[in-house]
């Protein structure tokens, strides 16, 4: 409808309705600010108050709306190349780069696996490269180093995906593939094709209670997946060129940046969207980097992000970041896991 179409008695009525800036600007197709300046404006000229329930959401409103919306953008795609949700009000946990190996648990690991326990996600995200490949990469074997089998790298896959999947309390587990992912199934297709179909030969037949995509959308704007631009300001990067919050892993940076311009899709946040990264759940020193980094200084950041989401809008993202042996930074406080 828009503000210029509305009435006065209609923005009336609208409020005692709602009594929610954010649900009649969502309504009338404005911003939030615009709903309260309107409405200070007719408090002022008419001499009456009209009150807001500042904790009192009523969703159904737009719920509809958003999820066909959400719906819609699922639908440009096949093969479950992207998949999302509708979310209203809940939280989503991402972590990424495991790299998991036989018989390395990390701080930032168990640190996870007590978030879950706490917060019970709506949607655990593993946002790419759980599985390492490293010797199913396209990349030379490096001096006479070591590495894991293919075999025992699937099996530790299994073994702190099943802990995650234990610790889980009915949330959605999504699997956004990385690089590494990849490896699994490229170093086959191009090396035996003719195999292409047989059970086992795809990474997703190993993990079923995980679903795989690219990408993940939470609303119509907040994606998940595992890297577009790269570098240590790819999240600033990602999130002013896609116009929306742009969640990604793969370069283990571990921050969020926000960014605020005049859009008019972010309008009742200050106009401000979040180009989130999402760190290593691995160890920056573990023996999957040793030999490839040699061992040199890596700004990389060990930990994951907890997303909350209220009235359908990701709120400021939190950084859940491993400060020494067994201990994590969250929330102001230093935690023991």
């Amino acid at each position: 409808m828009g503000i210029a179409a509305c009435s006065e008695n209609e923005f009336i009525k609208l409020w005692h309705e709602f009594k929610s800036p954010t649900l009649i600007a969502k309504t009338l197709g404005i911003g939030v600010r615009t709903v309260m300046s309107r409405r200070r404006a007719i408090e002022y000229r008419l001499g009456i108050k009209l009150d807001a329930h500042h904790n009192v959401y009523q969703p159904p409103v737009y719920l509809p709306k958003l999820k066909a919306n959400v719906e819609s953008k699922l639908n440009q795609t096949r093969h479950h190349a992207r998949r999302g949700q509708a979310l209203e009000k809940g939280r989503v946990l991402v972590f990424s780069d495991a790299h998991f190996y036989p018989d390395e648990t990390t701080t930032a690991y168990r640190a996870l696996i007590e978030c879950i326990k706490e917060f019970k996600p709506t949607t655990i995200v593993c946002n790419g490269d759980a599985f390492d490949g490293t010797t199913a990469s396209r990349h030379a074997r490096i001096s006479w180093a070591s590495a894991p089998t293919i075999k025992e790298e699937i099996e530790a896959c299994k073994f702190y995906l099943g802990g995650i999947e234990s610790a889980n309390r009915g949330g959605e587990l999504i699997w956004t593939l990385g690089n590494h992912d990849a490896r699994f199934e490229t170093y086959l297709s191009n090396q035996i094709g003719q195999y292409e179909g047989v059970e086992g030969f795809t990474l997703k037949d190993h993990f079923p209670m995980w679903k795989p995509c690219w990408s993940y959308w939470v609303n119509t704007d907040t994606v998940i997946k595992h890297r577009w631009k790269g570098g240590y300001t790819a999240g600033h990067n990602n999130a002013v060129q896609s116009g929306v919050n742009f969640v990604t892993g793969h370069t283990h940076v571990l921050s969020v940046q926000p960014f605020t311009d005049m859009s008019p899709s972010f309008q009742e946040n200050g106009g401000t969207r979040y180009g989130v990264q999402t760190g290593t759940l691995a160890d920056p020193n573990g023996d999957q980097f040793l030999d490839y980094t040699e061992d040199n200084p890596k700004n990389w950041r060990s930990g994951f992000v907890l997303l909350s989401f209220d009235r359908g809008r990701l709120l400021q993202p939190e950084l859940v970041q491993v400060c020494g042996d067994d201990e994590v930074e969250f929330r102001g406080k230093i935690h023991r896991v």
